[in-house]
This record gives C-alpha cells, sequence and structure tokens, in this order.
C-alpha cells in the first residue's frame, strides 16, 4: 500500500461538507453548486443505485421470465462495474489532494466507500419516503418504522462523515490510499 500523500495541505473547506455532498444527492443539476469532483462522484453514485434498485426489484417482480432475470443481473454487474469505478475516482482524488500526517489513525474505508455507502442509503431512504418518481408518496404524517429507520440510518452515516473529514482536515486520522 502506497505511503506517499499529496504535498499540498488540504482545508476544511476543500472536503466536501455532509451537507454539501447530501445537496448533490438531491439536486443533480444545482447550477449554484461548486463544481467539485467528489460531489459529481457522489451523484453518480446515487444514480447508480437507483438503477441497481430498480433492476434487482425488476428480477425479483413475480412472473418475471428467466431471460428478464439474467438481463437484470447483467446490468447490476454493469452497475457494479460502474460503482468501482467512481469509489476510484474519489480515492484518486483523496490521494492526489489530501495531506495525511503519518501516524495518524488509519480510518477502515477509503472516502469513496463512504460516500458509496451514503448514496446507498440516502437511495433507500428516498424510497421509503415514496420519493421515487415510481413510488407514490405517502401523507406527511403517515410515515412508517421503515421511513423513520433509513432516515435515521442516513443521518448517523451523514454525522460520521462529518466526523471523519474532520479529523482528517485535523491529521488525526487519515484515509487508506491504494
Amino acid at each position: 500500500m502506497p505511503t506517499e500523500y499529496a504535498t499540498g495541505r488540504i482545508g476544511a473547506d476543500e472536503l466536501p461538507s455532509p451537507s454539501a455532498l447530501l445537496r448533490a444527492f438531491r439536486e443533480p443539476h444545482d447550477p449554484n453548486r461548486h463544481r467539485h469532483r467528489v460531489l459529481d462522484a457522489g451523484r453518480e453514485l446515487v444514480e447508480c443505485h437507483e438503477r441497481r434498485r430498480d433492476a434487482l426489484r425488476a428480477a425479483h417482480a413475480p412472473g418475471v421470465s428467466s431471460g428478464c432475470v439474467a438481463q437484470c443481473l447483467q446490468l447490476v454487474d454493469h452497475v457494479d462495474v460502474q460503482r468501482t469505478e467512481l469509489v476510484g475516482h474519489i480515492d484518486n482524488w483523496v490521494a492526489d489532494n489530501v495531506q495525511h500526517r503519518t501516524g495518524a489513525s488509519l480510518h477502515t474505508e477509503t472516502l469513496g466507500a463512504v460516500i458509496d455507502r451514503m448514496a446507498a442509503k440516502w437511495v433507500a431512504a428516498q424510497h421509503a419516503l415514496g420519493m421515487s418518481e415510481s413510488i407514490e408518496p405517502p401523507h406527511p404524517l403517515q410515515l412508517d418504522d421503515d421511513a423513520q429507520l433509513q432516515w435515521s440510518r442516513l443521518a448517523e452515516l451523514a454525522d460520521g462523515y462529518k466526523d471523519l473529514i474532520t479529523d482528517v482536515t485535523e491529521h488525526r486520522r487519515r484515509l487508506p490510499v491504494w
């Protein structure tokens, strides 16, 4: 595993904040959004998780043919390859732009993997609320336990992401790069 890191120091405002990341998840074409490779890749990860979810739902639909199941699973494989590439883009950005202090604690996941998990949970939370184009939205006062659970988990991931980028910026933690 490489131990060399970028020579420039990155500030807290250069690593995308949790709110900027969630905004990128929500607003794919926001003209006011500062262009950032990590935010762009994060939005694309959301799109991948949407396509993956749709393909898996189609594969498990009642009465679906085996040929359709095979096509759906090929699509899932293709989407997973795209996700891996996007995670790699984020991790390459980290390797090129984030300086780490030698001896800082190593985080267990790359930044790309963390953002991929957040994108997956964003999609799950949106669907639990019926925010997908294919699902009729529920009455605002009729949120079920699943919707509350999904949004609570997303909030926990966002809090963990905030702690992580704070620790990286303050050189208490370093991100794996490979």
